[in-house]
């Protein structure tokens, strides 16, 4: 969240605001969710809103973000493999969830919106890249997986095919398959 210079952000209220945008989201989706409907709901004016945030998608991306962030935990069992594992399975119960659903209504809007899609890439998609990175650079460390490992693509190995078939095929995505998936990709880069 990037704020305006001037007095500190009121906690309650800003509260308020990110509740509301995702009790909208849920509620009317992405593209009927207006700044003047985030006001009304919050009980707050739009130009406390405009104060905090620039447009209607970062507001909402955070409010999305505010509650969709304690669905995806970063796993440390001890074992870089389980780590992955739980991390995509994690991410695709949670991209299968309602809550989800709407976050691939946002990707959907983020093509004819680009600033919602720099929001979400650099809110959403970046931050999931960085948990995936750590947990394999530390499995890297400890001896787990090969030292010369293209980490950037084997996260693209394994989460992509998850977009894939909620984005293009629309194939059953559940925890067996996310299982296959990993143990597949974990065959060609554990030592």
């Amino acid at each position: 969240m990037q704020g305006k210079r001037g007095r500190p952000r009121n906690i309650e209220t800003q509260n308020s605001i990110l509740t509301a945008s995702y009790d909208l989201l849920l509620e009317i989706g992405f593209g009927a969710v207006t700044v003047d409907k985030i006001a009304d709901r919050a009980k707050v004016s739009k130009a406390t809103i405009y104060k905090w945030w620039p447009n209607k998608a970062a507001v909402v991306m955070d409010g999305f973000l505010s509650a969709a962030s304690a669905r995806l935990p970063v796993p440390d069992t001890g074992s870089v493999f389980q780590d992955i594992l739980e991390h995509a399975t994690n991410m695709a119960r949670f991209m299968t969830s309602r809550e989800g659903s709407i976050f691939l209504e946002i990707i959907g809007e983020g093509q004819d919106d680009s600033a919602l899609a720099e929001a979400y890439r650099i809110r959403y998609i970046q931050p999931r890249r960085l948990e995936v990175h750590g947990i394999m650079d530390q499995g890297i460390r400890r001896g787990e997986l090969k030292k010369n490992l293209d980490i950037a693509l084997c996260t693209d190995l394994i989460y992509g095919p998850i977009f894939y078939r909620l984005l293009v095929t629309g194939d059953m995505l559940d925890d067996n398959y996310v299982r296959q998936m990993v143990t597949l990709v974990f065959a060609g880069i554990r030592l």
